[in-house]
Protein backbone atom coordinates (compact mmCIF):
# COMPACT_ATOMS: atom_id res chain seq x y z
CA UNK A 1 0.00 0.00 0.00
CA UNK A 2 1.63 3.83 -0.49
CA UNK A 3 0.37 7.08 0.51
CA UNK A 4 0.73 10.19 -1.36
CA UNK A 5 3.54 12.41 0.24
CA UNK A 6 3.57 16.19 -0.86
CA UNK A 7 5.50 16.46 -3.76
CA UNK A 8 2.83 14.02 -5.58
CA UNK A 9 5.05 11.16 -5.14
CA UNK A 10 4.30 8.31 -2.93
CA UNK A 11 5.71 6.32 0.08
CA UNK A 12 5.69 3.07 2.01
CA UNK A 13 3.04 2.41 4.30
CA UNK A 14 5.54 0.51 6.34
CA UNK A 15 7.16 4.32 6.34
CA UNK A 16 4.52 5.65 8.26
CA UNK A 17 2.81 3.98 11.49
CA UNK A 18 -0.20 2.42 11.58
CA UNK A 19 -2.64 4.71 12.80
CA UNK A 20 -1.02 7.43 10.37
CA UNK A 21 -2.00 5.21 7.28
CA UNK A 22 -5.26 4.96 8.79
CA UNK A 23 -5.87 8.43 8.34
CA UNK A 24 -7.96 9.50 5.58
CA UNK A 25 -5.80 9.94 2.56
CA UNK A 26 -7.69 13.56 1.79
CA UNK A 27 -5.72 14.20 5.48
CA UNK A 28 -2.65 13.04 4.41
CA UNK A 29 -3.02 14.53 0.80
CA UNK A 30 -3.73 17.67 2.36
CA UNK A 31 -0.51 19.23 3.94
CA UNK A 32 -0.61 22.37 5.52
CA UNK A 33 2.75 23.67 3.20
CA UNK A 34 3.94 21.57 0.42
CA UNK A 35 7.79 20.42 1.22
CA UNK A 36 10.18 18.80 -1.20
CA UNK A 37 11.12 15.52 -0.54
CA UNK A 38 10.18 11.70 -1.00
CA UNK A 39 9.62 10.63 2.30
CA UNK A 40 7.57 12.74 4.73
CA UNK A 41 5.10 11.70 7.07
CA UNK A 42 2.15 13.98 7.37
CA UNK A 43 0.34 12.67 10.83
CA UNK A 44 2.91 11.86 13.99
CA UNK A 45 1.74 11.73 17.74
CA UNK A 46 3.66 9.55 19.44
CA UNK A 47 2.33 10.97 22.81
CA UNK A 48 -1.26 9.09 21.44
CA UNK A 49 -0.38 5.39 22.90
CA UNK A 50 -2.09 4.06 20.21
CA UNK A 51 -0.29 5.68 17.57
CA UNK A 52 3.02 4.58 19.55
CA UNK A 53 2.16 0.97 19.96
CA UNK A 54 0.97 0.38 16.50
CA UNK A 55 4.36 1.48 14.51
CA UNK A 56 5.11 4.79 15.99
CA UNK A 57 7.80 3.18 18.05
CA UNK A 58 9.36 1.14 15.26
CA UNK A 59 9.79 3.87 12.73
CA UNK A 60 10.97 6.21 15.80
CA UNK A 61 13.65 3.42 16.59
CA UNK A 62 14.51 2.57 13.03
CA UNK A 63 15.58 6.81 12.73
CA UNK A 64 17.10 6.46 15.71
CA UNK A 65 19.63 3.83 15.14
CA UNK A 66 20.55 5.58 11.59
CA UNK A 67 21.44 8.59 13.77
CA UNK A 68 23.20 7.41 15.68
CA UNK A 69 25.57 5.88 13.24
CA UNK A 70 25.55 9.15 10.88
CA UNK A 71 26.29 11.14 14.44
CA UNK A 72 29.24 9.16 15.21
CA UNK A 73 30.83 9.48 12.13
CA UNK A 74 30.28 12.87 12.71
CA UNK A 75 32.22 12.61 15.97
CA UNK A 76 35.27 10.20 14.67
CA UNK A 77 35.61 13.23 11.87
CA UNK A 78 35.97 16.08 14.34
CA UNK A 79 38.43 13.82 16.53
CA UNK A 80 40.17 12.94 13.35
CA UNK A 81 42.78 15.78 13.64
CA UNK A 82 43.59 14.83 17.11
CA UNK A 83 45.10 11.45 16.61
CA UNK A 84 46.75 12.58 13.16
CA UNK A 85 48.57 15.87 14.71
CA UNK A 86 50.58 13.53 17.20
CA UNK A 87 51.86 11.58 14.35
CA UNK A 88 52.77 14.52 11.80
CA UNK A 89 56.40 14.43 13.16
CA UNK A 90 56.77 11.14 12.10
CA UNK A 91 55.89 11.77 8.67
CA UNK A 92 57.98 14.70 7.74
CA UNK A 93 56.06 17.78 8.97
CA UNK A 94 58.14 19.97 10.87
CA UNK A 95 55.13 22.21 13.56
CA UNK A 96 55.82 23.86 16.43
CA UNK A 97 53.72 23.19 19.99
CA UNK A 98 51.63 25.53 19.20
CA UNK A 99 50.54 24.94 15.62
CA UNK A 100 49.99 21.67 17.12
CA UNK A 101 47.47 22.33 19.55
CA UNK A 102 45.96 24.92 16.58
CA UNK A 103 45.23 22.14 14.19
CA UNK A 104 44.03 20.20 17.26
CA UNK A 105 41.42 22.74 18.94
CA UNK A 106 40.27 24.87 15.51
CA UNK A 107 37.92 21.97 14.85
CA UNK A 108 36.22 22.35 17.96
CA UNK A 109 35.85 26.20 17.37
CA UNK A 110 34.21 25.51 14.02
CA UNK A 111 31.85 22.84 15.37
CA UNK A 112 30.87 25.03 18.38
CA UNK A 113 29.64 27.44 15.61
CA UNK A 114 27.85 25.31 13.56
CA UNK A 115 25.38 23.39 16.01
CA UNK A 116 23.08 26.21 15.89
CA UNK A 117 22.14 26.58 12.45
CA UNK A 118 22.52 22.81 12.03
CA UNK A 119 20.05 22.66 14.91
CA UNK A 120 17.74 24.97 12.37
CA UNK A 121 18.59 22.90 9.37
CA UNK A 122 16.45 20.00 10.57
CA UNK A 123 13.24 22.05 10.32
CA UNK A 124 14.34 23.57 7.41
CA UNK A 125 15.10 20.58 5.08
CA UNK A 126 13.92 17.57 6.89
CA UNK A 127 15.73 14.87 9.72
CA UNK A 128 16.13 12.46 6.93
CA UNK A 129 17.35 15.08 4.54
CA UNK A 130 19.56 16.89 6.46
CA UNK A 131 21.19 13.66 7.45
CA UNK A 132 22.04 13.07 4.36
CA UNK A 133 23.58 16.08 3.63
CA UNK A 134 25.19 16.81 6.56
CA UNK A 135 27.11 13.33 6.19
CA UNK A 136 28.36 13.99 2.78
CA UNK A 137 29.76 16.98 3.71
CA UNK A 138 32.10 14.94 5.89
CA UNK A 139 33.86 13.98 2.90
CA UNK A 140 35.12 17.59 2.88
CA UNK A 141 37.26 17.06 5.48
CA UNK A 142 38.48 13.46 5.33
CA UNK A 143 39.47 13.77 1.19
CA UNK A 144 41.03 17.12 2.10
CA UNK A 145 43.01 15.53 5.24
CA UNK A 146 44.08 12.81 3.03
CA UNK A 147 45.40 14.85 0.43
CA UNK A 148 47.29 17.58 2.12
CA UNK A 149 49.02 15.09 4.81
CA UNK A 150 51.10 13.97 1.79
CA UNK A 151 53.02 16.61 1.32
CA UNK A 152 55.32 17.53 4.36
CA UNK A 153 55.57 21.24 2.86
CA UNK A 154 51.68 21.66 2.49
CA UNK A 155 51.73 25.50 4.06
CA UNK A 156 50.67 25.41 7.67
CA UNK A 157 47.22 27.79 6.72
CA UNK A 158 46.13 25.66 4.42
CA UNK A 159 46.87 22.64 6.99
CA UNK A 160 44.66 25.11 9.45
CA UNK A 161 41.93 25.37 6.86
CA UNK A 162 41.52 21.31 6.04
CA UNK A 163 41.29 21.14 9.61
CA UNK A 164 38.25 23.67 10.61
CA UNK A 165 36.69 21.37 7.86
CA UNK A 166 36.48 18.80 10.30
CA UNK A 167 34.07 20.85 12.51
CA UNK A 168 31.24 20.08 9.93
CA UNK A 169 31.33 17.09 12.05
CA UNK A 170 30.44 18.69 15.70
CA UNK A 171 27.66 20.27 14.28
CA UNK A 172 26.56 16.83 13.25
CA UNK A 173 25.86 16.43 17.22
CA UNK A 174 23.06 19.43 17.08
CA UNK A 175 20.88 18.11 14.24
CA UNK A 176 21.01 15.06 14.71
CA UNK A 177 20.01 15.01 18.76
CA UNK A 178 17.10 18.28 17.43
CA UNK A 179 15.82 15.38 14.74
CA UNK A 180 15.83 12.12 17.42
CA UNK A 181 13.80 14.87 19.45
CA UNK A 182 10.24 14.97 17.39
CA UNK A 183 10.73 11.06 16.78
CA UNK A 184 10.02 10.31 20.90
CA UNK A 185 7.23 10.97 23.47
CA UNK A 186 8.35 13.16 26.56
CA UNK A 187 8.99 9.86 28.92
CA UNK A 188 11.09 8.14 26.38
CA UNK A 189 12.62 11.49 25.15
CA UNK A 190 15.14 11.16 27.48
CA UNK A 191 16.29 7.58 27.68
CA UNK A 192 16.80 8.17 23.27
CA UNK A 193 18.39 11.53 23.54
CA UNK A 194 21.16 9.42 25.87
CA UNK A 195 21.55 6.57 23.81
CA UNK A 196 21.75 9.35 20.58
CA UNK A 197 24.32 11.55 22.23
CA UNK A 198 26.40 8.49 24.34
CA UNK A 199 26.52 7.01 20.62
CA UNK A 200 27.76 10.04 18.58
CA UNK A 201 30.73 10.51 21.23
CA UNK A 202 31.76 6.81 20.96
CA UNK A 203 32.97 8.02 17.64
CA UNK A 204 36.06 9.72 19.60
CA UNK A 205 37.26 6.67 20.94
CA UNK A 206 36.88 4.49 17.95
CA UNK A 207 38.40 7.08 15.86
CA UNK A 208 41.57 7.45 18.59
CA UNK A 209 41.85 3.63 17.96
CA UNK A 210 41.63 2.69 14.90
CA UNK A 211 43.74 5.25 12.91
CA UNK A 212 47.37 4.53 14.56
CA UNK A 213 46.32 0.82 13.34
CA UNK A 214 45.03 1.91 9.86
CA UNK A 215 48.37 4.30 9.37
CA UNK A 216 51.06 2.03 10.49
CA UNK A 217 49.77 -1.60 8.20
CA UNK A 218 52.47 -2.30 6.20
CA UNK A 219 56.16 0.01 5.84
CA UNK A 220 56.01 3.03 6.71
CA UNK A 221 53.20 5.54 8.15
CA UNK A 222 50.38 6.81 5.68
CA UNK A 223 48.72 9.48 6.98
CA UNK A 224 46.35 9.89 4.32
CA UNK A 225 44.54 6.78 5.21
CA UNK A 226 43.23 8.20 8.55
CA UNK A 227 40.62 10.32 5.44
CA UNK A 228 40.26 7.47 3.10
CA UNK A 229 39.23 5.11 5.79
CA UNK A 230 36.37 7.27 6.26
CA UNK A 231 35.13 7.46 3.23
CA UNK A 232 33.03 4.49 2.68
CA UNK A 233 31.53 4.11 6.24
CA UNK A 234 30.17 7.81 5.43
CA UNK A 235 28.68 7.38 2.04
CA UNK A 236 26.81 4.30 3.88
CA UNK A 237 25.58 6.72 6.36
CA UNK A 238 24.54 8.45 3.61
CA UNK A 239 22.72 5.66 1.82
CA UNK A 240 21.01 4.23 5.06
CA UNK A 241 19.53 7.82 5.51
CA UNK A 242 18.33 8.31 1.84
CA UNK A 243 16.40 4.64 2.16
CA UNK A 244 15.07 4.42 5.53
CA UNK A 245 15.04 7.24 7.19
CA UNK A 246 11.94 9.50 7.70
CA UNK A 247 10.97 13.82 7.56
CA UNK A 248 8.38 14.34 9.67
CA UNK A 249 6.05 17.33 8.53
CA UNK A 250 4.98 17.90 12.17
CA UNK A 251 8.41 19.08 13.09
CA UNK A 252 8.67 23.09 13.32
CA UNK A 253 11.55 25.16 14.74
CA UNK A 254 10.28 26.92 17.92
CA UNK A 255 11.59 30.00 17.89
CA UNK A 256 9.49 31.07 20.22
CA UNK A 257 11.09 28.77 22.99
CA UNK A 258 14.33 29.63 22.04
CA UNK A 259 13.84 33.11 22.28
CA UNK A 260 12.84 31.72 25.78
CA UNK A 261 15.41 30.41 26.38
CA UNK A 262 17.55 33.21 25.56
CA UNK A 263 15.84 35.53 27.81
CA UNK A 264 16.06 33.10 30.80
CA UNK A 265 19.49 33.41 33.14
CA UNK A 266 19.26 30.04 33.85
CA UNK A 267 20.64 29.31 29.89
CA UNK A 268 23.59 31.08 30.33
CA UNK A 269 24.32 29.63 33.90
CA UNK A 270 24.00 26.32 32.26
CA UNK A 271 25.66 27.11 28.80
CA UNK A 272 28.79 28.42 31.37
CA UNK A 273 28.64 24.75 33.84
CA UNK A 274 28.61 23.01 30.26
CA UNK A 275 32.21 23.93 29.27
CA UNK A 276 33.29 22.81 32.46
CA UNK A 277 31.81 19.26 31.34
CA UNK A 278 31.20 18.74 27.71
CA UNK A 279 33.62 21.33 27.17
CA UNK A 280 36.17 19.47 28.91
CA UNK A 281 35.16 16.04 27.95
CA UNK A 282 36.28 17.19 23.80
CA UNK A 283 39.37 19.44 24.88
CA UNK A 284 40.59 16.58 26.59
CA UNK A 285 40.07 14.41 23.74
CA UNK A 286 41.62 16.54 21.35
CA UNK A 287 44.40 17.23 23.37
CA UNK A 288 45.49 13.73 24.99
CA UNK A 289 47.00 12.04 22.20
CA UNK A 290 48.93 15.31 21.91
CA UNK A 291 49.72 15.29 25.61
CA UNK A 292 50.98 11.48 25.29
CA UNK A 293 53.23 12.53 22.71
CA UNK A 294 54.84 15.21 23.68
CA UNK A 295 55.04 14.46 27.78
CA UNK A 296 55.41 10.48 27.43
CA UNK A 297 57.85 10.19 24.25
CA UNK A 298 57.99 6.44 24.48
CA UNK A 299 54.87 5.69 25.26
CA UNK A 300 52.63 4.42 22.54
CA UNK A 301 49.59 7.42 21.94
CA UNK A 302 46.80 4.35 20.47
CA UNK A 303 46.18 3.99 24.32
CA UNK A 304 44.52 7.84 24.23
CA UNK A 305 41.14 6.58 22.99
CA UNK A 306 40.15 4.99 26.51
CA UNK A 307 39.68 8.08 27.73
CA UNK A 308 37.31 9.38 24.95
CA UNK A 309 35.65 5.49 25.73
CA UNK A 310 35.46 6.06 29.36
CA UNK A 311 33.67 9.59 29.33
CA UNK A 312 30.93 8.21 26.86
CA UNK A 313 30.35 5.38 28.94
CA UNK A 314 29.99 7.24 31.69
CA UNK A 315 27.52 9.77 30.64
CA UNK A 316 24.21 7.62 30.22
CA UNK A 317 25.52 7.12 34.09
CA UNK A 318 25.55 10.18 34.93
CA UNK A 319 21.90 11.06 34.10
CA UNK A 320 20.78 8.30 36.22
CA UNK A 321 22.86 8.63 39.25
CA UNK A 322 21.29 12.27 38.71
CA UNK A 323 17.68 10.49 38.62
CA UNK A 324 18.09 9.13 41.78
CA UNK A 325 20.19 11.66 43.97
CA UNK A 326 19.77 15.15 41.94
CA UNK A 327 21.71 16.64 39.22
CA UNK A 328 23.03 19.72 41.23
CA UNK A 329 24.35 17.16 43.91
CA UNK A 330 26.01 14.90 40.92
CA UNK A 331 27.24 17.78 39.13
CA UNK A 332 29.22 19.70 42.04
CA UNK A 333 30.88 16.35 42.79
CA UNK A 334 31.88 15.89 39.08
CA UNK A 335 33.78 19.18 39.09
CA UNK A 336 35.29 18.25 42.44
CA UNK A 337 36.49 15.24 41.06
CA UNK A 338 37.92 17.19 37.71
CA UNK A 339 39.84 19.37 40.13
CA UNK A 340 40.93 16.49 41.84
CA UNK A 341 42.01 14.69 38.66
CA UNK A 342 44.09 17.83 37.34
CA UNK A 343 46.05 18.05 40.46
CA UNK A 344 46.99 13.92 39.83
CA UNK A 345 47.97 15.18 36.69
CA UNK A 346 50.18 18.13 38.13
CA UNK A 347 51.75 15.55 40.87
CA UNK A 348 52.38 13.76 37.74
CA UNK A 349 54.08 15.58 35.40
CA UNK A 350 56.59 16.81 38.14
CA UNK A 351 57.35 13.19 39.13
CA UNK A 352 57.67 12.16 35.14
CA UNK A 353 54.98 9.06 36.23
CA UNK A 354 53.12 7.96 32.92
CA UNK A 355 50.77 5.61 35.41
CA UNK A 356 49.90 8.98 37.47
CA UNK A 357 49.22 10.90 34.51
CA UNK A 358 47.13 8.90 32.47
CA UNK A 359 45.18 7.83 35.53
CA UNK A 360 44.61 10.95 36.49
CA UNK A 361 43.54 12.03 32.92
CA UNK A 362 40.71 8.94 32.64
CA UNK A 363 39.53 10.93 36.34
CA UNK A 364 39.21 13.29 34.30
CA UNK A 365 37.02 11.60 31.45
CA UNK A 366 35.07 9.92 33.49
CA UNK A 367 34.24 12.98 35.43
CA UNK A 368 33.44 14.86 32.92
CA UNK A 369 30.86 12.20 30.96
CA UNK A 370 29.12 11.85 34.57
CA UNK A 371 28.96 16.02 34.39
CA UNK A 372 27.43 15.93 31.01
CA UNK A 373 24.61 13.28 31.86
CA UNK A 374 24.03 15.39 35.09
CA UNK A 375 23.52 18.67 33.50
CA UNK A 376 21.07 17.74 30.89
CA UNK A 377 19.41 15.93 33.60
CA UNK A 378 19.00 19.19 35.18
CA UNK A 379 18.05 21.37 32.11
CA UNK A 380 14.10 20.36 32.12
CA UNK A 381 14.02 20.36 35.95
CA UNK A 382 15.24 23.72 36.40
CA UNK A 383 12.77 25.07 33.59
CA UNK A 384 10.21 23.06 34.96
CA UNK A 385 10.43 23.88 39.22
CA UNK A 386 11.00 27.66 37.81
CA UNK A 387 7.88 27.93 36.12
CA UNK A 388 6.23 25.66 39.27
CA UNK A 389 7.55 28.74 41.30
CA UNK A 390 5.89 31.53 39.27
CA UNK A 391 2.78 29.63 38.91
CA UNK A 392 -0.16 31.17 40.82
CA UNK A 393 -1.67 29.22 44.19
CA UNK A 394 -4.40 27.19 43.39
CA UNK A 395 -5.96 28.63 45.87
CA UNK A 396 -5.56 32.22 44.00
CA UNK A 397 -9.29 32.97 42.65
CA UNK A 398 -7.82 35.64 40.49
CA UNK A 399 -5.79 33.18 38.33
CA UNK A 400 -6.58 32.00 34.93
CA UNK A 401 -7.48 28.40 35.19
CA UNK A 402 -4.90 27.65 32.19
CA UNK A 403 -2.07 29.55 33.89
CA UNK A 404 -0.08 26.79 35.31
CA UNK A 405 -0.37 24.40 32.20
CA UNK A 406 0.67 27.25 29.78
CA UNK A 407 3.68 27.84 31.96
CA UNK A 408 4.68 24.43 32.01
CA UNK A 409 4.73 24.13 28.04
CA UNK A 410 6.67 27.62 27.94
CA UNK A 411 8.64 25.86 30.28
CA UNK A 412 9.18 22.83 28.05
CA UNK A 413 9.93 24.74 24.92
CA UNK A 414 12.58 27.31 26.29
CA UNK A 415 14.29 23.78 28.38
CA UNK A 416 14.95 22.40 24.60
CA UNK A 417 15.93 25.74 23.45
CA UNK A 418 18.16 25.90 26.30
CA UNK A 419 19.65 22.35 25.59
CA UNK A 420 20.48 23.60 22.31
CA UNK A 421 22.51 26.73 23.36
CA UNK A 422 24.56 25.04 25.79
CA UNK A 423 25.56 22.45 23.87
CA UNK A 424 26.74 25.03 21.32
CA UNK A 425 28.27 26.94 24.32
CA UNK A 426 29.43 24.12 25.96
CA UNK A 427 31.72 22.76 22.47
CA UNK A 428 33.75 25.91 22.83
CA UNK A 429 35.70 24.04 25.63
CA UNK A 430 36.73 21.53 22.98
CA UNK A 431 38.66 25.27 21.38
CA UNK A 432 39.65 26.32 25.11
CA UNK A 433 41.25 23.58 26.54
CA UNK A 434 43.76 23.09 23.96
CA UNK A 435 44.53 26.86 23.86
CA UNK A 436 44.97 26.88 27.24
CA UNK A 437 47.46 23.99 26.94
CA UNK A 438 49.45 26.17 24.18
CA UNK A 439 49.62 29.15 26.26
CA UNK A 440 51.04 27.37 29.41
CA UNK A 441 53.83 25.28 26.92
CA UNK A 442 54.75 29.12 25.34
CA UNK A 443 54.70 31.33 28.51
CA UNK A 444 56.11 28.47 30.84
CA UNK A 445 57.44 25.53 29.28
CA UNK A 446 54.72 23.27 30.93
CA UNK A 447 51.29 22.33 31.63
CA UNK A 448 51.10 22.88 35.00
CA UNK A 449 50.20 26.06 34.76
CA UNK A 450 47.20 25.42 32.88
CA UNK A 451 45.97 22.54 34.64
CA UNK A 452 46.15 24.95 37.91
CA UNK A 453 43.75 27.13 36.41
CA UNK A 454 41.26 24.32 34.88
CA UNK A 455 41.70 23.11 38.72
CA UNK A 456 40.10 27.05 40.10
CA UNK A 457 37.78 26.70 36.66
CA UNK A 458 35.84 23.51 37.87
CA UNK A 459 35.96 24.82 42.18
CA UNK A 460 34.38 28.01 40.48
CA UNK A 461 31.76 25.79 38.43
CA UNK A 462 31.21 23.96 41.70
CA UNK A 463 30.29 27.12 43.68
CA UNK A 464 28.06 28.77 41.32
CA UNK A 465 26.24 25.22 40.84
CA UNK A 466 25.75 25.46 44.83
CA UNK A 467 25.21 28.87 44.82
CA UNK A 468 22.49 28.95 41.91
CA UNK A 469 20.38 25.53 42.48
CA UNK A 470 21.40 23.90 45.99
CA UNK A 471 22.24 26.94 48.90
CA UNK A 472 19.49 26.95 51.20
CA UNK A 473 17.25 30.04 50.95
CA UNK A 474 17.98 30.19 46.88
CA UNK A 475 14.91 30.03 44.86
CA UNK A 476 15.21 26.44 43.44
CA UNK A 477 16.91 24.59 46.44
CA UNK A 478 13.70 23.12 48.22
CA UNK A 479 12.87 21.99 44.73
CA UNK A 480 15.60 19.28 44.16
CA UNK A 481 17.41 20.26 40.93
Amino acid sequence: MSLPTTDGTTTDASAVPAAAAAAPVAEVAAPARRRLGRRWIEHWDPEDPTFWRDGGRLVARRNLWISMFAEFLGFSVWALWSIVVPQLEGAGFALTVDQQFWLVSIPSLVGATLRIPYTFAVTAFGGRNWTIVSALLLLLPTSALAIVVQNPDTPFGVMLGVAALAGFGGGNFASSMANISFFYPEKEKGKALGLNAAGGNLGTAAVQLAVPLVIAAGAGVHLGRAGLMMIPFIVVAAFLAWRFMDNLQTAHADSKGFASATRSRHTWVISFLYIGTFGSFIGYSGAFPTLLKTQFPGVTIQLAFLGALVGSVARPFGGTLADRVGGTRVTIASYVVMALGALGAIGALHEHSFGLFFGSFLVLFVASGVGNGSIYRMIPAIFRADAEASAPRSDDDAAPADARPALLDGARKAAAGCIGIAGAIGAFGGFLIPRGFAASTNHAGSLVPALWVFIGVYLVMGVVTWLVYQRKGSRLAARSI
